[in-house]
């Protein structure tokens, strides 16, 4: 499918409890598309709900209404309507994920951690490892820190386990939330080249960055969140 990534018309509120079940609208009439090999940005000023939009598009939020469209194995998927056994589905074989932050197992060797996507997959054991090694080398982890477990590095060295566990794979979606915040000018470059690469091999990526160079090198069209925030509306 041309277009892997269709969202549209959605809405999302969030229910205060703590001040009595008051309902806060967050963004309305959210409709945009993503082509295969092409790079989306999600644009507009800090807190306006970008990193909820892609938590909306990868299912970690339920949506009030709308539709958000995967090409998955052939058929289109509404993951805002889904069960939570479809949505697991669509994130192991057609959906991938770079968040901020590095959440993993306790103890377990980073390399490990960047080579557990392709194990889940079916993907050898050794295979797995040696591609994650690939991985990390490219990114400049020091060798003697891949079989450490990743809670012991500086937030620059797990971001680099973080985005090496994110572009593995060969996800034909990839959402990337600011994966190029924690890292230094050469290792930007490398993530910047990596993006390079998923887009020419047809991969459709929705992200969010805040570094503006950054952003200028990798995006193809950029959406401004702004436009679909209640408050801009009320202003």
């Amino acid at each position: 499918m041309a277009t892997p990534l269709v969202v549209s018309e959605v809405a999302k509120s969030f229910t205060m409890h703590l001040r009595g079940g008051v309902r806060l609208p967050v963004m309305s009439n959210v409709a945009f598309s993503v082509k295969a090999g092409e790079c989306l940005v999600l644009g507009g000023p800090s807190g306006i709900g970008k990193s909820s939009l892609l938590k909306m598009v990868y299912g970690n939020y339920g949506v009030d209404s709308g539709q958000i469209l995967i090409d998955h194995d052939g058929r289109l998927v509404d993951l805002a309507a889904a069960d939570p056994r479809t949505v697991l589905a669509v994130r192991r074989v057609t959906l991938g994920y770079v968040s901020q932050f590095l959440r993993t197992v306790p103890r377990v060797a980073a390399v490990d951690v960047v080579a557990e996507p392709l194990t889940a997959r079916g993907i050898d054991a050794a295979e797995a490892g040696a591609r994650a090694q690939e991985m990390l080398a490219r990114l400049n982890l020091p060798r003697e820190l891949w079989q450490l477990p990743p809670a012991t590095f500086s937030g620059g060295e797990q971001q680099r386990v973080n985005i090496a566990r994110g572009f593995i794979t060969d996800h034909r979606i990839l959402l990337l939330d600011e994966p190029t915040a924690s890292l230094d000018a050469k290792n930007r470059a490398v993530v910047v080249g990596m993006i390079a690469e998923k887009k020419a091999a047809g991969v459709a990526l929705l992200g969010i960055f805040h570094d503006e160079d950054v952003r200028e090198r990798v995006a193809d069209h950029i959406v401004d969140v702004s436009a679909f925030s209640p408050r801009k509306a009320a202003a």
